[in-house]
């Protein structure tokens, strides 16, 4: 079975370029996680494991780590100016994190037991795929590494978020909220955003010049804010506060063209966006939460993740998967479309911690919010999926 795999995997187009199989398997996993999530969240499905740190790990790990790697195992080389990566490099990466996910998915609604053999899969792709990225920056004859090394970074404190995680799942679990605080600031944003303030001005056409100190500033607020939530839970409200203006004059400074008439551009405008307003409400949220002890259902985290990291992962998937199809490199109306619904999801989510908030049945709207997200993914894969896999020629209809 194996060396069919392999000789399929050899011709098939679907793994000619690392971005295919990764965002399949990354679309795929978000999909499964959200209805086992939902029907245990409603009652109606019974899990084998925490229904929060599945939800945690499953779309952390199963569906933005995979897409991230996609992602850079195309991007990276072209980043550094180094070969391609070949095929049986990033083809053993996927086959760990396809075995993987596939574990712990299965062991979520069968037994434990599964799960933590699935994990461990996966941290070892996480682990070898990191490993990938740090050969190519240390090869490169680039003398100029500021982006790569931050992109590198957050990688890295990905492996260390996701080995706590496991051994908070497993061994110990006061463990789990350091892992998510690390996973959520050091590694989901700090790469995204690394990613995103270099290529955002760039595809936008606004030529300013680099800040030097921005990432080191960000960085160490970063680890601030989890230092402050380690020491007192929601505490971290000042670091953030400090991190929403510094990014929000940073955006003023580079003056994107925005409302911009192309759909590929404005989305990515429109994650930027989210970043400030998400710091900035998280530290109010966080402060509210100190002093009253009101609950917002994680907005803060929801906040960031999905209007920034979500909104840019749909962004970027989209613009690669396009561009590398020898598709046209435009959004029709589809693609637009898809792209407003990644707002109406946003909202929603933001909307069911508010309601949470004020202590009302937020269940009705925790369906709607569920649905919307599953409405995109499935509408994604539809548009996109035989691209992917075949390199159809998309047209407007």
């Amino acid at each position: 079975m194996h060396m069919k795999f392999s000789e399929e995997s050899e011709n098939s187009y679907f793994f000619s370029q690392p971005h295919q199989p990764f965002f399949i398997l990354a679309f795929i996993s978000a999909i499964v996680t959200m209805l086992i999530f939902m029907l245990a969240y409603k009652g109606v499905l019974h899990m084998a494991v925490s229904p929060v740190g599945f939800h945690v790990y499953g779309f952390t790990y199963l569906m933005f780590t995979p897409a991230f790697f996609g992602f850079l195992f195309t991007t990276f080389p072209r980043f550094t100016a180094t070969p391609a990566i070949e095929k049986h490099l990033y083809m053993r990466i996927f086959s760990l994190y396809y075995i993987g996910a596939t574990l712990v998915l299965l062991g979520s609604i069968v037994t434990p037991v599964f799960s933590g053999i699935g994990m461990a899969v996966v941290f070892l792709g996480h682990l070898m795929g990191t490993d990938i990225l740090r050969n190519i920056y240390n090869n490169t004859n680039m003398d100029d590494k500021h982006d790569i090394f931050w992109i590198l970074t957050a990688m890295k404190l990905g492996l260390l978020a996701h080995f706590l995680f496991i051994i908070a799942a497993l061994f110990y679990s006061p463990l789990m909220g350091l892992s998510t605080e690390i996973s959520t600031y050091l590694f989901l944003f700090l790469l995204t955003f690394s990613v995103a303030q270099r290529m955002v001005p760039f595809f936008s056409h606004c030529m300013v010049d680099r800040n030097e100190y921005l990432m080191k500033t960000i960085f160490g607020l970063l680890v601030f804010h989890v230092l402050l939530e380690g020491i007192y839970t929601n505490s971290s409200f000042i670091a953030d506060l400090l991190i929403g203006l510094l990014i929000g004059r940073e955006l003023l400074r580079w003056k994107l063209p925005f409302p911009n008439p192309n759909p590929l551009l404005w989305i990515l405008h429109t994650a930027l966006f989210w970043v400030p307003v998400a710091f900035i409400v998280s530290g109010l949220v966080n402060l509210v939460t100190m002093l009253s002890g009101t609950s917002f259902l994680a907005l803060d985290i929801h906040m960031l993740i999905l209007g920034f990291v979500f909104t840019i992962m749909i962004g970027f998937g989209t613009r690669v998967t396009i561009g590398h199809s020898g598709n046209l490199m435009q959004a029709d109306r589809w693609t637009t479309l898809l792209f407003y619904w990644t707002q109406v999801v946003v909202l929603l989510r933001i909307l069911v911690s508010l309601v949470a908030a004020l202590g009302w049945n937020f269940m009705v709207l925790f369906d709607i919010s569920a649905t919307a997200w599953l409405i995109l993914f499935i509408g994604w894969a539809v548009r996109f999926f035989a691209v992917l896999i075949s390199g159809k020629k998309l047209t407007d209809a």
